[in-house]
């Protein structure tokens, strides 16, 4: 069956009643959280990760990517009327978003924003439909050597790209591989670090340290900060609109940001936010009117927010070709995965093709659900901003717990979720990323089962391993990506140093 076939079946899967409802819920979840500065759908997903391991798994995952594709639409909300970026790669959008809200023009800037994010959501999707049965013909040449340097390339990438320090990257990383080999041995059946405890016999659950790394760290988190004061909300002025010259100025940055995000976002070291800022740099280039930037551009909020949402598919690319999640979002869809039973990977097209073309077609509906949602809904939106923090991480705690308790009903299991959100909690106040904690508990057992078949294979030969040109090319590429991100932030501070010098001069 060709692309297009594989489609129209998802298309059919996806339209039906049910999946159709999971789908609403989670585009509604995604914009609520995109809205609210400091939830994002990495720690919604959690949330709901234990809610929904008894559900249908193809409804579920719909519902989760719903909620991925609403929060990058929410980002942007406020971004623009709170110069508070709702989602890290929303930051951009903010530089003329707001000033642009200061201005009066609040309401062109979130219709580019919402217009712009429904035009690259529905490109990037038909790309991701055509591209990804190119990516499964080229995995399922992958034998135990390659997989394993497939693994250690995500452990590298993920380090490199999350947080500001490789260093950190690596020791978060690290802490999630240690975790990773509690439990019974699956080659042998001997029991590691489980110090005698029947609980740990079955390895620490990915969705209690998920649920707790990202809900209770981050409300612990933000707790400790303390009253900072209220945040000044800018008010919708006018038509939410826009005229025919914004049509004229926004179309190309639309088309522009969707083609340099949705690549970014497919690289096993990307994320949305080099596309967005590499979108808004290219604007800034290209534009017939620079005197406007930096004083409310709407080529400075309509690129960037198309980057932002073409990234959103172009993660999916790797997640569900390759089983690789580049973003902190798709590392916890890559527990909902495996919470029923499900590893993403080419296997994953030929033995669940219904599940895997009705998601990719769900997000074609999605995005037109989001449009609608977005702008006539705007008031709506802007109202959640209101909410008092108190109430709202309050209640995230008593979701979380609640949700823990209901998957799985043990003490052991909420001691667990409290140790563990603790520890997000430290890791945030001492700079160190959550997401490669909880890839490392993913990845960890895949890593270490496909190593011991390669050398099982070789008989204890290391260098079994590098006989083959592919994995060969993803240990290079896995060396780049730990080496060029180091030498970028050593030449970056030497430039900062020497400006220091400068101004002492």
């Amino acid at each position: 069956m060709s692309t297009f076939e594989f489609l129209l079946q998802g298309l059919v899967s996806a339209s039906q009643p049910m999946n159709l409802v999971y789908a609403l819920i989670g585009v509604t979840l995604g914009t609520a959280v995109g809205v609210l500065p400091g939830i994002g759908p990495a720690l919604t997903v959690a949330l709901l990760l234990p809610v929904t391991y008894r559900l249908d798994p193809t409804g579920s995952l719909i519902m989760f990517a719903g909620i991925y594709y609403g929060g990058m639409y929410g980002g942007s909300t406020t971004s623009i009327l709170l110069n508070t970026p709702g989602e890290s790669a929303s930051i951009v959008t903010a530089l003329e978003g707001n000033k642009m809200a200061r201005a009066g023009r609040g309401g062109p800037a979130l219709a580019t924003s919402a217009i712009g994010s429904f035009v690259a959501g529905l490109i990037a999707t038909l790309l991701l439909a055509f591209l990804a049965p190119y990516v499964v013909q080229f995995a399922i040449q992958f034998g135990p050597r390659e997989y394993f340097a497939l693994m250690l390339l995500a452990f590298v990438t993920v380090s490199s790209a999350f947080g500001d320090s490789t260093l950190r990257g690596l020791t978060a990383l690290f802490v999630g591989l240690a975790f990773s080999v509690v439990g019974i041995d699956q080659l042998t059946g001997q029991a590691r670090l489980s110090f005698g405890i029947p609980d740990l016999l079955d390895g620490i659950e990915v969705t209690t340290m998920a649920v707790a790394m990202f809900a209770i760290g981050e409300t612990l988190f933000i707790a400790a900060q303390g009253f900072r004061g209220p945040e000044i909300v800018q008010a919708v002025k006018g038509s939410v609109w826009m005229n025919r010259e914004d049509w004229a100025r926004s179309w190309k940055p639309w088309l522009r940001g969707t083609f340099i995000g949705f690549p970014i976002g497919a690289m096993p070291a990307g994320g949305a936010e080099i596309g967005t800022f590499l979108s808004y740099a290219t604007e800034q280039r290209l534009t017939k009117h620079p005197e406007e930037f930096g004083h409310g551009a709407i080529e400075g909020v309509a690129g960037p927010e198309a980057a932002n949402n073409a990234s959103a598919a172009g993660t999916l690319v790797p997640l569900l070709t390759l089983g690789l999640p580049t973003t902190a979002t798709a590392a916890i869809m890559l527990a909902g995965f495996q919470q029923y039973g499900l590893q993403p990977g080419p296997l994953l097209f030929a033995t669940n093709p219904q599940l895997v073309w009705g998601l990719i077609a769900s997000l074609l509906i999605a995005n037109g659900m989001l449009l609608i949602l977005n702008l006539p809904l705007i008031g709506l939106w802007v109202k959640l901003l209101t909410i008092p923090k108190p109430w709202l991480y309050s209640g995230i705690l008593v979701f979380a717990t609640l949700g823990t308790i209901g998957a799985n009903p043990s003490v052991f299991e909420l001691g667990m979720l409290l140790a563990f959100g603790l520890l997000g909690y430290v890791m945030r106040v001492f700079g160190y990323p959550i997401a490669p904690v909880v890839v490392g508990l993913i990845l960890g057992p895949l890593a270490e089962q496909q190593l011991r078949r390669a050398l099982a294979i070789s008989q204890g030969d290391v260098t079994y391993l590098f006989t083959s040109p592919i994995a060969v090319v993803l240990f290079v590429v896995a060396a780049l990506a730990f080496i060029v991100p180091l030498i970028l932030r050593a030449r970056g501070r030497g430039e900062v140093l020497s400006q220091m010098a400068a101004n002492e001069d």
